[in-house]
This record gives structure tokens, C-alpha cells and sequence, in this order.
């Protein structure tokens, strides 16, 4: 079993190297780390190349201008070689040393695709962000209306798959957006979603955080667009 850990980046400079060291020690034997930079401005790009480039099962990719996390996303999963998919925010929000738990329930043959939830309580989560909260819930409760699911943490960066899930799927949404179509599409698929519980090391906007309201708002609009007319 080989494993695709697709990191979207975007001015982590603080974290990048630090973030790739702890996904080499997850504890998944063979694994290919796939990052893509989305035209980082802070000095990213030249760790990457001059640094984490020289690390070995390391693809790095460059976007020409910034293009948003669900163009990221979507160019690492048509670069993966692995049979199982798993989505790693670049900075220290979520630890991968729950990769392993993570994709245990696809391994036992139980799960096709497991989300790591912030909010089933197996680990210590930074009390954080109190609005963020409230629309997190907001955006998961409308998606599992509408998908007939029972998620609790529909936002979460941790998204494990089998990439044969995505399959058949034309994935659209360029930045924030990816989270509720990539939801609604494999739903729609009739496939075995799980949850597990993570710890979250939660940022604010002082320290790098990037989604905003406008994201929030364009969510709801990929809740509908999704499950109605695409």
C-alpha cells in the first residue's frame, strides 16, 4: 500500500520544513510527499528548493500566480502515485503523526474515506476562533441535510481516500470551496465515510490563518451548487 500526502502551501515559510519532517515520521512505510506552492511571497519557495527538494519521495510543485488550495489540491491528486490520498495543510494545525489512524479504518477495508474531525474529542484542540466555530457547524449541519450524512467536522483539512474514489469525479472549485463539492461528489458515490477524532492546533490571523467570511459565504453557495446542479 503506498500513500499520497498532498500538502497545498502558501507563504509557510515558518513551518514548511518543520511540518515535512513530521510527516516523514507518521509512520506510513512508503509514502510520496506531494507539495504544491501556490506562488508563495515570504521566501517559501526558496526553502523549498533549496532545502526540502534534496529530501528523497519529496515532489514539489510551483504555481506560476496564486491560484487558491482547491487548484493545489486538485494538481496534486492527478500528480499522486499513491493508492490512498491524504490532505496536509503546510503549517501545524494538525499533526501527522494521526496518519496512521487516520487511514487505519481504509486499511481494515471498513472506510473508502475517513475525516479526521476537530470536534469528537480524541486529543487536545486549542480553544480558538469562536465565529469559525459556529460557521463550521452551520456549513456541516446544511451539508449532511443535504447529502443525508452525519459529519460533524465537514471542514477539516484531514481527509483520507482511496484515490479510485475520485474516479469519475471533475473537481471544480479553485480555493476554499474544494471542501464542501469534494464532500457532496464522493457522497453522491455512495461511498463509506468514517470519523475519527484528532487534536487541532488551531491558528488565528496574527498567525498566518487565511480562510475568511467571503469563504464562508462562497461554502454555502458550493453546498447547493453541488448537491442540485452539478
Amino acid at each position: 500500500m503506498k500513500y499520497s500526502i498532498i500538502i497545498p502551501c502558501y507563504n509557510e515559510k515558518q513551518t514548511i520544513i518543520e511540518i515535512v519532517k513530521r510527516v516523514k515520521l507518521n509512520g506510513l512505510k512508503e509514502q510520496e510527499i506531494i507539495i504544491i506552492d501556490d506562488n508563495s511571497t515570504d521566501g517559501t519557495k526558496k526553502i523549498l528548493e533549496s532545502k526540502i527538494s534534496k529530501i528523497k519521495n519529496v515532489k514539489i510543485l510551483f504555481n506560476k500566480v496564486n491560484k487558491g488550495k482547491g487548484f493545489c489540491l486538485q494538481r496534486g491528486f492527478k500528480e499522486s502515485k499513491g493508492d490512498i490520498i491524504i490532505i496536509q495543510d503546510a503549517d501545524l494545525e494538525y499533526d501527522p503523526k494521526e496518519h496512521k489512524a487516520l487511514v487505519k479504518p481504509i486499511i481494515e477495508n471498513k472506510a473508502d474515506i475517513v475525516y479526521g474531525s476537530r470536534f469528537r474529542g480524541n486529543g487536545p484542540v486549542r480553544v480558538n476562533l469562536f465565529w469559525h466555530r459556529v460557521a463550521n457547524a452551520l456549513l456541516t449541519t446544511l451539508t449532511n441535510v443535504l447529502t443525508n450524512l452525519s459529519l460533524t467536522d465537514m471542514e477539516t483539512c484531514y481527509k483520507a481516500f482511496k484515490k479510485k474514489s475520485l474516479e469519475g469525479i471533475i473537481l471544480k472549485e479553485k480555493r476554499f470551496g474544494i471542501e464542501p463539492e469534494i464532500t457532496i461528489k464522493l457522497s453522491k458515490k455512495k461511498l463509506r465515510f468514517f470519523e475519527i477524532g484528532i487534536s487541532y492546533n488551531g491558528r488565528n490571523y496574527d498567525e498566518g490563518k487565511k480562510i475568511n467570511i467571503i469563504d464562508g459565504f462562497v461554502a454555502v453557495i458550493c453546498i447547493f451548487r453541488y448537491s442540485f446542479f452539478d
